[in-house]
Order: structure tokens, then C-alpha cells, then sequence
């Protein structure tokens, strides 16, 4: 039922707007991306806005992320295009925060997954050994 009131949405929208299914496709570019977690002592201390897109707990945290993404903006010269990006969230079930970043280029996820990594363990109670870099194998 959901689906199909779903699909004959589209179609509608993109009758309106006078797009084909492939005018359409080409609005979303997938970007490389990595995900990864970090087990921290209290996952509570850390919350997000409504749709998980920006730390609002601990304070420091979302204008870190922020620096981090404009950094790797400025490393992978993306001003004119996708600009690099990434969420942190608590997880629902154990101590410990989910990180996704996305980039330009692989190397260039791993290097913003893996520095969102540090600030989370520094700024939300890290615990064990502090994270590290994180490396996609690609052959």
C-alpha cells in the first residue's frame, strides 16, 4: 500500500516538473563514505538535532565536526562541488557512538571518519584505546 502511494507520488512530481526517471537519477551522486563506531563510557552524553545531522551535546563537538569538514572541503578543493561531511549519533543499544563520514574520495572519508573518531573519544568520554586511523583496502 505504502509503496505504491510512494511510487505514484513520484511519478506525479515528476510529471509536473516535466523529468524522466534518469533526469531524476542524476540529482544524487553517491559519494564514498565510512562508518565506524566508538565505545564510549555514556552514550547519553552526546545528542543531535531531530534528524541526526548535527551534534547538539557535548557543545563542543558539532563546531569540531564543522572544522574537520571544512578542512577536508579545502584538502579535497570541493568548494565548487559535493563538500566533504559527517554525522555522529549515539547508539540505541550499547555504550558507544556511530560515525559516518563521506568525502570526495575514499582516502578522504577515512581521513574525516577517522578524525570525527578522535573528537568523539576525546570530547564524549572515550574509553579503551583511543581510535585509529581508519584505512580502506581497495585492490
Amino acid at each position: 500500500g505504502d509503496a505504491m502511494i510512494d511510487m505514484l507520488l513520484v511519478d506525479a512530481i515528476l510529471f509536473l516538473r516535466g523529468w524522466d526517471l534518469s533526469t531524476w537519477a542524476k540529482l544524487y551522486e553517491d559519494m564514498p563514505s565510512k562508518q565506524a563506531k566508538v565505545k564510549v563510557s555514556d552514550r547519553t552524553v552526546i545528542s543531535t538535532n531531530d534528524n541526526e545531522t548535527a551534534a547538539t551535546a557535548p557543545a563542543a563537538l558539532q563546531t569540531a565536526l564543522q572544522s574537520a569538514m571544512d578542512a577536508m572541503t579545502s584538502q579535497e578543493n570541493a568548494s565548487n562541488g559535493p563538500k566533504p561531511r559527517c554525522f555522529v549519533r549515539p547508539s540505541g543499544t550499547e555504550d558507544a557512538v556511530r560515525v559516518y563520514a563521506e568525502a570526495n574520495s575514499q582516502k578522504g572519508a577515512d581521513s574525516l571518519a577517522s578524525e570525527a573518531m578522535m573528537l568523539v573519544y576525546k570530547l564524549c568520554g572515550g574509553v579503551g584505546a583511543p581510535p585509529q586511523p581508519l584505512i580502506t583496502n581497495r585492490l
